[in-house]
């Protein structure tokens, strides 16, 4: 019995805890004009829809409180977005399929300030982009229709802002 106990414990101190105290804000500059955000229009209509921005904005939030620590607090301005793959006009249900290929990886171009206490510890324009998005493990066993945008959003985070910016700490 204490070993199974002892492995649970153990386990659950693997797992990186949620932080309630920090925050992050995700807002959309002008995303009428967004260059390819849409699942559910039909066609190149420019701008994003709700369920992109929603999706979106969920999973960057859910990224700060798994990474961010509690003092600190992130504001995301997404200019743009292009997500993985094109519709193709001349195929039949042309806008039902969104075609993955080695050239429309997915991309979104953003601003970011981080602070902590209320200082600006580092802010930046940034393209986030996956030109590898089709070498990705489990790409093609995944339903979530942003998969590839999730999934590059969440390596960038963690390579940008995972136990980093710390104020006074080493």
């Amino acid at each position: 019995m204490r070993s199974i106990i002892a492995c649970i414990s153990i386990a659950l101190l693997a797992v990186p805890l949620a932080n309630a105290a920090s925050s992050v804000e995700v807002v959309f500059k002008n995303p009428e004009s967004f260059n390819d955000a849409s699942l559910d229009s039909p066609g190149y209509e420019r701008g994003a829809d709700p369920y992109v921005m929603n999706a979106l904005r969920s999973h960057i939030q859910k990224l700060g409180e798994r990474y961010l620590p509690p003092n600190q607090a992130l504001q995301i301005e997404i200019r743009n977005i292009d997500l993985a793959g094109r519709y193709e006009p001349w195929r039949p249900n042309a806008y039902d399929v969104r075609f993955m290929r080695d050239i429309t990886w997915p991309s979104i171009d953003l601003h970011y300030v981080l602070k902590q206490s209320g200082e600006i510890v580092s802010q930046a324009d940034a393209r986030v982009m996956d030109q590898m998005y089709l070498q990705r493990p489990g790409r093609l066993s995944r339903s979530d229709r942003l998969y590839s945008e999730k999934a590059m959003l969440s390596d960038w985070f963690r390579r940008q802002f995972a136990g980093k910016h710390q104020v006074g700490t080493n």
